[in-house]
């Protein structure tokens, strides 16, 4: 799928060809959020519409409102009469989203405002939140409400579920996120409050007292279960593509290490995956991606996740090796970089600095290496 977008918000200029997993980088601001909000808008604006009615919330025939309703309060025009977008090479208007009858979701959104879904440990439905909050945060805390209040109404136990995910995959978020704790739903107070509990129980610790890492990381952690489902069913339908805001908040980069594996799993289910990332760590483990393609290399794979010597562990990394990656940086001055490659010996900067992210280490390492130049002499 191909996407273009000209005069778009801060996006001067995008061209953008998606892969199996697509990956975002650049500085704040620079149109990425809004990117992949309207890619959303793009596949589900009739399941948008639905799902807005559903709360009353109107719009007539105003689409401004309707914008704002969905990216939220002030970004209503952000569609500018010099604005185009287009999809596959067939130009989109911002019009067509009011026709738009189609009411099933194809895309899943993982916001970076994930942690404000849990509010004390408490899952929040769709209509707790104010009407001018953007929607993809409302339909991902509902959908966790959902899931954690219904779905999962006969399990105490979250996490770990040996249905859920694999053990080498459990083995390493434990080591990394969970230490230890076992992540459960307390009946005691009425709805069901999200608890870390330690062994046989005596030490229950509430969500305020958890770390950074993990209110970050659980609201995630449920959004995989939603797309993972129990059983023989391998995935979520009508759902296609999954976009995940910033997975590495509040994580160890060994923890990103685990969170980059999960990805390949929903690959391997058939999910195309949108990341935006700030981190060094993920691109890390997609450059070692690129170049286990390039050499068809399995075991590489294996290695790389620290999955044991079994059969469905090969089966995803021949999965893994099978996929298309792709990465973009968006620049300050508002035009998007295709640096898919990240060749480090590239001599366009931007592929070689992977889009300012390893660039500002190789400055510092500079500074360091001056200073110690001066002091020797």
């Amino acid at each position: 799928m191909r996407v273009y977008m000209r005069a778009f918000g801060p996006i001067a200029h995008a061209d953008i060809e998606l892969g199996d997993l697509t990956v975002l980088v650049g500085p704040q601001a620079t149109g990425k959020s809004i990117f992949l909000a309207t890619f959303k808008l793009l596949h589900d604006a009739g399941f948008v519409a639905h799902r807005l009615k559903a709360f009353d919330l109107v719009w007539e025939d105003d689409v401004t409102r309707f914008l704002d309703l969905y990216f939220g309060e002030g970004l209503g025009g952000i569609w500018q009469e010099n604005s185009t977008v287009s999809v596959n090479g067939k130009t989109i208007s911002p019009e067509s989203f009011l026709a738009s009858s189609e009411k099933k979701e194809r895309v899943f959104y993982i916001p970076a405002q994930r942690v404000l879904v849990l509010r004390d440990g408490l899952t929040r439905p769709f209509g707790e939140y104010r009407v001018e909050d953007p929607f993809v945060v409302r339909q991902f805390s509902d959908v966790l409400h959902q899931l954690v209040q219904a779905e999962f109404s006969r399990h105490n136990l979250l996490f770990p579920q040996p249905g859920r995910l694999k053990e080498a995959f459990r083995d390493l978020l434990d080591r990394y996120i969970f230490r230890g704790f076992t992540l459960q739903a307390d009946r005691k107070w009425g709805p069901r409050r999200l608890v870390l509990v330690q062994g046989d129980g005596d030490a229950r610790l509430p969500f305020m007292v958890w770390s950074a890492g993990q209110r970050e990381f659980v609201p995630l952690l449920l959004g995989l279960y939603w797309l993972m489902p129990a059983g023989r069913v391998s995935r979520r339908k009508p759902v296609e593509w999954i976009i995940v805001e910033e997975p590495e908040m509040g994580l160890h980069p060994r923890a990103i290490h685990g969170v980059m594996m999960l990805l390949l799993e929903l690959l391997r289910r058939g999910y195309r995956v949108l990341l935006s990332t700030h981190s060094l760590a993920v691109l890390d483990i997609v450059w070692a991606f690129q170049v286990f393609k390039r050499y068809q290399d399995e075991k590489a794979v294996l290695e790389l996740g620290g999955w044991p010597n079994r059969a469905e562990y090969w089966e995803l990394a021949r999965s893994a090796l099978a996929r298309t990656y792709r990465v973009f940086y968006f620049r300050p001055e508002g035009d998007v970089v295709d640096i898919s490659s990240l060749d480090p010996s590239d001599e366009n900067i931007h592929v070689a600095g992977w889009g300012g992210l390893s660039e500002f280490s190789g400055y510092v390492a500079d500074l360091v290496a001056k200073a110690i130049e001066r002091h020797a002499a």
